[in-house]
């Protein structure tokens, strides 16, 4: 269990999952209805089944790449700690899982539930061919609270719409970031990437626009006049995190790439999505 967990990275289920709540209790609001344990359990399945269906689907598929590479040569698989075989049945059982889940919540979950997985396993055959990839990524988590919120009411809103884009620009600039540490690895092995493209003083820039516009999503959001205080409390910590691991990370320093990377963007994804939804509670 140990090793499938750091296959999956399971600690990372915290970038995505408070926005998944974000919808959830969203969708109660508008749709008037009672807190439910099972769709609550059920949300939670869908979000813990998809996202370790993506991640072991790109470790499988990245996993000769990652034999190549002194950064992840130590990894599951490369490592021979598990197989792929047992790797991609891990992929196949959770994908199941997921679609199950998604079933039992409404009709509207289970036909889109194909389309979901098409998203967040396909993004990591990107890489092959476009740089376009961190963007694919970030749509991956952005359907987080779209996905609870019509979970909840079987209807779409723009209010997680609007909150999905602001995740999608949110991890593609991360992901950029954490793309820095293999741009010349990247380039040597002719994949596709921001930082391998532009290079890295450019990519950085390019990290920074694309988090001005998560910046400006955020407020836009906040402005409908749905939100109080407490949104607004959330928002401008959210805000300050997204600039501050740009300060962490310099073209002529990667060290803390992993500490802007997890702990900035765990730390401001948690904490936003308790003061939202006790906005929202309240």
């Amino acid at each position: 269990m140990r090793h499938y967990l750091s296959l999956i990275k399971f600690s990372h289920t915290v970038f995505a999952l408070p926005f998944a709540m974000i919808g959830f209790f969203l969708g109660l609001e508008h749709a008037g209805g009672q807190f439910s344990w099972q769709q609550f359990l059920l949300i939670l399945a869908c979000m813990v089944f998809a996202r370790s269906a993506a991640m072991a689907f790109n470790r499988y598929i990245d996993s000769d790449i990652d034999a190549l590479n002194e950064r992840t040569n130590k990894r599951e698989i490369p490592a021979g700690v598990i197989s792929k075989s047992r790797a991609l049945l891990f992929v196949i059982g959770n994908s199941l899982a997921f679609i199950v889940a998604a079933g039992l919540l409404n009709t509207l979950c289970l036909w889109l539930s194909p389309v979901a997985l098409l998203v967040i396993l396909g993004y990591s055959l990107t890489k092959r061919f476009t740089w376009l990839c961190h963007f694919v990524l970030g749509l991956g988590l952005s359907l987080a609270p779209v996905g609870a919120y019509l979970a909840v009411t079987a209807s779409f809103n723009w209010l997680p719409v609007m909150l999905g884009i602001a995740v999608l620009t949110w991890v593609s600039g991360f992901d950029i970031i954490y793309a820095l540490q293999d741009e010349d690895f990247d380039r040597e092995q002719q994949l596709y990437s921001i930082p391998s493209a532009i290079g890295r003083r450019n990519a950085i820039g390019v990290s920074i626009a694309i988090h001005v516009i998560t910046a400006a999503m955020i407020i836009w959001v906040g402005t409908s006049g749905l939100w109080g205080n407490w949104y607004w409390i959330g928002a401008g910590f959210f805000t300050a995190m997204l600039f501050y691991q740009h300060w962490l990370v310099r073209p002529n320093d990667l060290s803390k790439v992993n500490m802007a990377f997890f702990t900035t963007n765990g730390v401001a994804s948690i904490i936003f999505g308790i003061f939202v939804i006790f906005d929202i509670l309240l």
